[in-house]
């Protein structure tokens, strides 16, 4: 069989480039620049994540350090923590501890889909998408979601579906776009799923990928699909939560009424085997009931969210209040965004350009970026619009 490293490359082309760009790691560290571009901190982490990690360090027995699977404790913990936010009766042995959000994604496709299959999937997506659905021999279908609302369109999906489709993978709340699909969209795609696998006989899984379901503003309710339909796998990262993403640790959680559950838990621990241990460390799940408590301010962002959108809006941006995450697209004023961004690196302002998340003409922001940054970097925005308004 060729290899797939080829088709991974073609890719994941545009976000190599962008991200091993010279010039662009070389301004990561810059303090004159205000760093909007990615969902890193700018801030020293949370002293109780630092406080717990520093306690599960000191080892209690031999086997403190051994290799760690889908450890009963864990287990226990993430389904009695995540049965009551997301209102869904979660088992503890339909856990499975993952290295990120990103072992869980790709475990699970492991898990679903292989040679012959399609995966479908939303656009503007998350950079990884493709490449992982690649990686598993499957066919990776994209489904783009319309600017300026973005709304998860649960007909375009059905019209995607074919009878080799394994798998539909979304993103609830949404990176990029900060979209957090409501109730009513979800029953839909839970409707045209269930219409599909009856159809075709076999299910239509449904991967939830979730990261930042705690990060929602305006007291806005998240549903998961998980509570509307029973073929879905939720799929965590406890980097998001936390704005830690060096420390991998998340989860897939197997819905309650999950058809062939049984061989699917076999599955899944041989995805995560095979996918390269993707299992979390030792030290992540012995302080994984502590971290388990923690979040970050998500009102700081909020307030952040409040300052900035509108005063982009008042410039004369095109953008919308982002739900949750911590992102906003925002239309370019030039038709390419990679040249404007490099305009806005120019007056000390990182962006991610849209074309690196299939979405040429806008840029994303991301409110990572601390407090000491926005005004500076809401000045570089408005120099940025005075600039390319002089040329034109």
């Amino acid at each position: 069989m060729p290899s797939v490293l080829p088709r991974i490359a073609a890719a994941l082309e545009s976000t190599l480039a962008f991200l091993t760009d010279p010039e662009f790691e070389a301004l990561l560290d810059d303090p004159e620049i205000n760093n909007f571009a990615l969902g890193n901190p700018q801030e020293l982490p949370l002293p109780e994540l630092v406080g717990a990690l520093q306690q599960a360090l000191e080892p209690r027995d031999k086997n403190w350090f051994a290799y760690k699977m889908n450890e009963e404790s864990s287990r226990r913990t993430i389904a009695e923590s995540i049965g009551p936010r997301l209102g869904v009766p979660f088992a503890p042995e339909d856990v499975f501890v993952t290295n990120g959000g990103f072992g869980a994604i790709a475990a699970t496709l492991r898990a679903v889909a292989g040679p012959g299959d399609e995966v479908i999937f939303i656009s503007p997506p998350w950079f990884f998408y493709e490449p992982l659905i690649v990686a598993v021999g499957a066919e990776p279908v994209r489904v783009r979601l319309q600017p300026p609302a973005f709304d998860l369109d649960a007909e375009a999906i059905a019209a995607a579906i074919t009878p080799r489709t394994a798998a539909v993978l979304i993103n609830t709340p949404h990176n990029p776009t900060g979209r957090v699909y409501p109730t009513q969209q979800l029953e839909e795609l839970a409707r045209v799923l269930t219409e599909a696998s009856d159809r075709h006989g076999r299910p239509v899984y449904l991967l939830s990928d979730e990261p930042y379901h705690r990060i929602v503003y305006d007291d806005l309710r998240f549903t998961t699909p998980a509570a509307l339909y029973p073929p879905t796998f939720v799929l965590y990262s406890y980097g998001k939560t936390l704005l830690s993403p060096g420390m991998r640790m998340g989860y897939i959680a197997m819905a309650p009424g999950m058809p062939g559950a049984k061989q699917l838990r076999g599955l899944l621990f041989l995805g995560q085997v095979t996918t390269g241990w993707a299992f979390a460390n030792a030290d992540l799940q012995h302080a994984l009931p502590r971290i388990e408590q923690l979040s970050i301010d998500v009102g700081a962002l909020q307030r952040r969210r409040d300052r900035v959108i509108p005063a982009l809006l008042e410039m004369g941006y095109q953008t919308d209040l982002p739900e949750g995450t911590f992102y906003a697209m925002v239309r370019s004023p030039l038709e390419d965004d990679q040249e404007f961004s490099r305009v806005l690196r120019r007056h000390g302002t990182l962006v991610l350009p849209g074309s690196v998340v299939e979405l040429p003409g806008w840029f994303r922001i991301s409110l990572t970026a601390n407090d000491e940054m926005i005004e500076p970097g809401l000045e570089g925005f408005r120099r940025a619009l005075s600039e390319v308004a002089a040329r034109a």
